[in-house]
């Protein structure tokens, strides 16, 4: 067996048995660190799954590059992408002026039922990065409402590192991230 082209894409399904395994592996045997443990993976994993969007793009969105999408494209074409290479469906819209929701009620690595928190991890470092490469900027991700907790959706709130922190602070101090956003 050869080893791979450097033109190849570094792609690697792991499948959703093993995302949530490693999940559970993980809150079981490194406790506390199992947060930054999932979340500094997902965030390695941002640039696989940004390679495999741009390489997706031409044949299904009709563009050569990310740069290329039309802003009213990015939500169907973000939605069609993460559902294909299966993630789920996600929706996305603006909270207040200075956030982005992202939505789904299907997210791979929710298990409903299963948790009394958000539980996201592995995605809200996947989606910070691959964010950050689409933007151009950095970017941050926080899962507000989780499906693994039963609600009925996984919503990943994204913004920039300093708006996020302010989230954070607010919402420690009892406010919702709409009222902290302003949305």
């Amino acid at each position: 067996m050869s080893a791979p082209s450097s033109t190849a894409i570094e792609g690697l399904t792991i499948g959703r048995a093993a995302l949530r395994q490693l999940h559970t592996s993980l809150v079981r045997d490194a406790g506390d660190y199992a947060i930054n443990i999932l979340q500094d993976a997902g965030f390695a994993a941002g640039a696989g799954v940004f390679q495999a969007f741009c390489a997706w793009l031409p044949d299904h969105a009709g563009v050569a590059r990310p740069e290329d999408l039309d802003a009213t494209q990015l939500g169907g074409v973000l939605t069609e992408f993460f559902q294909a290479s299966g993630w789920g469906a996600l929706t996305l819209g603006p909270v207040g002026t200075a956030a982005l929701a992202l939505d789904s009620t299907e997210w791979a690595e929710a298990e409903p039922g299963t948790a009394q928190t958000p539980m996201c991890f592995f995605s809200a470092g996947m989606l910070s990065d691959f964010l950050g490469r689409l933007s151009g900027e950095p970017v941050a991700v926080m899962e507000d409402e989780c499906r693994s907790k039963d609600d009925e959706r996984c919503r990943f709130l994204s913004a920039s590192p300093d708006t996020l922190n302010g989230v954070y602070e607010a919402m420690s101090g009892g406010k919702g991230y709409e009222e902290a956003l302003g949305g």
